[in-house]
């Protein structure tokens, strides 16, 4: 699809606060969010935002601050963003599945003005409410304010003024506070919806959660952006998605491989009928695709299973297959419009076309920076603009972006490259295992290759078979010298599976 690039930036809004107020002068009583028992329209939307955004006022929140929001997928946190936003401040989306310490540590950095907990939508925003003595504010949230904390610069300009703060879970286990603009964003929603033809028609199942950048600039943000509507779930739980595929219209379904291989799972063992009628598409995202998962859920689903690729840092998406073109293979696309590539060998020089270097990503979807770490971010963003992924990658010879894995998860066996994806993708491919991670461990002289997986739920025990599949897969220096099966791979809210944490494991 052809996209003037610079037409759909000088069309976006000033800020995402705009969407609503575009939505009800457009169409007042389409239906925009949907909750198990409750349906705003857009009128009722933009409603809801200007009271809220009053409240909010009323607390002291100006420009520069930060509003953080303690949620999980909901109206109330939807209404929340905006109002923070039309205010000029900034959102600090924080999933209120972490932990005390977790939550704790995101405040003591980004030192908010209010915090906001959505209280009737999650028993978990409950108790940290409870925890830390929130006050009762409107219905469905309550809310601590500390009228100590110091207000950013206010910026008129999309392209600076920061929209939301993302604190990232990161490879290495240590939270990062990732600044992006009202432009980051908008740029990534407006591409998103056009590349995916979405409309006001569309019904979108929102699971993945908003604290996340997937689930903020893609999924809420894109479908908004687009008029569609939302149906807002709190947390992946296999037979909700299988009900509202069946019964509420959803016509998109987006979500990370683990989702998709449970809800497969879980048809498959309950004996429940599966309908999708509405379904015109679904999509992945947030970790890598293999092709054995792929086939699984493209069995069931009876549509493609689209994949993509991209990071908090970039809003994130840097790479889709288009919606005419799905692929066999589990590339993750092609670039998005309006972006530059980069393939960056060790020494830091452009390797050639087709082979394999860390990439390099500008355009406009490339963050502000991190917050309150400067030096982090000179490391990542350099003077001109081009952000260092981490990822090793390669473009395929129809352009096509094929991921590698992480430049700092590389495993270097007896002086041979080891990309961890490729061996995941022989583990995942056994008709016993759910999901799996590899990683390195570092012996005398060397480094050896270490797997963790989980099984499907009907298999008990490591099957016998797993070390014949893997010889006859793979080279014998991709060969897992260990294989541990743990009960479920530790993952963050999104389902990513967090490596570090197996490291420390080991």
């Amino acid at each position: 699809m052809d996209i003037d690039v610079d037409a759909l930036l000088r069309a976006l809004p000033r800020r995402i606060s705009d969407i609503p107020e575009r939505l009800a002068t457009r169409d007042p009583q389409h239906v925009l969010l949907i909750e198990d028992g409750r349906r705003l329209n857009a009128a009722e939307l933009l409603q809801a935002v200007d009271k809220t955004a009053r409240q909010l006022a009323e607390l002291g929140v100006k420009g520069g601050d930060r509003v953080m929001i303690v949620s999980e997928n909901c109206i109330a946190q939807v209404v929340l963003m905006f109002a923070a936003a039309k205010l000029d401040a900034w959102c600090v989306l924080t999933n209120a599945r972490l932990s005390a310490s977790e939550v704790d540590a995101i405040r003591d950095h980004a030192k908010p003005r209010v915090v906001a907990f959505t209280v009737e939508a999650s028993k978990d925003a409950a108790n940290h409410a409870e925890r830390l003595n929130a006050a009762p504010g409107a219905d469905a949230w309550h809310f601590v304010v500390d009228a100590s904390v110091t207000p950013e610069p206010v910026h008129t300009d999309p392209a600076r003024q920061c929209a939301a703060l993302i604190y990232t879970t990161g490879t290495t286990g240590a939270p990062k506070g990732v600044m992006l603009s009202h432009r980051n964003v908008l740029f990534i929603a407006a591409i998103s919806s056009t590349l995916r033809r979405v409309t006001h028609e569309d019904v979108v199942y929102a699971v993945l959660p908003i604290t996340h950048v997937y689930g903020l600039a893609s999924v809420c943000l894109g479908s908004l952006y687009a008029g569609a509507t939302l149906r807002l779930a709190p947390r992946f739980a296999p037979d909700a998605v299988r009900h509202a595929l069946a019964e509420e219209n959803i016509s998109i379904f987006q979500g990370v491989p683990a989702m998709h291989a449970k809800l497969v799972e879980h048809v498959q063992t309950s004996n429940q009928p599966w309908r999708a009628p509405a379904l015109r598409f679904a999509y992945s995202g947030g970790s890598p695709l293999d092709p054995a998962l792929k086939a699984r859920v493209e069995a069931l689903y009876k549509v493609p299973l689209h994949n993509g690729y991209g990071m908090t840092e970039s809003s994130p998406t840097i790479a889709q297959t288009m919606l005419d073109a799905p692929r066999g293979d589990c590339a993750a696309g092609h670039p998005i419009p309006g972006i530059e590539l980069r393939f960056v060998g060790m020494d830091g020089v452009d390797v050639p076309s087709g082979e394999v270097g860390e990439l390099w990503v500008r355009g406009p979807n490339v963050m502000l920076g991190y917050y309150r770490n400067d030096a982090q971010t000179r490391v990542t963003v350099t003077e001109d603009g081009w952000l260092r992924t981490g990822d090793l990658a390669r473009l395929e010879a129809d352009g096509a972006l094929v991921i590698a894995g992480r430049s700092k998860e590389l495993i270097i066996r007896s002086g041979f490259n080891v990309y961890p994806a490729e061996v995941e993708n022989v583990l995942n491919a056994h008709p016993g295992v759910l999901q799996s991670a590899v990683i390195g461990r570092t012996v005398e002289g060397n480094e050896e290759v270490v797997a963790f997986v989980e099984l499907l739920p009907s298999v008990h025990a490591l099957p016998d078979d797993i070390v014949e599949w893997c010889a006859a897969r793979l080279a014998p220096y991709k060969r897992p010298a260990e294989i541990r099966v743990l009960a479920a791979l530790p993952a963050a809210s999104t389902g990513k599976v967090l490596k570090h944490k197996l490291r420390d494991e080991l």
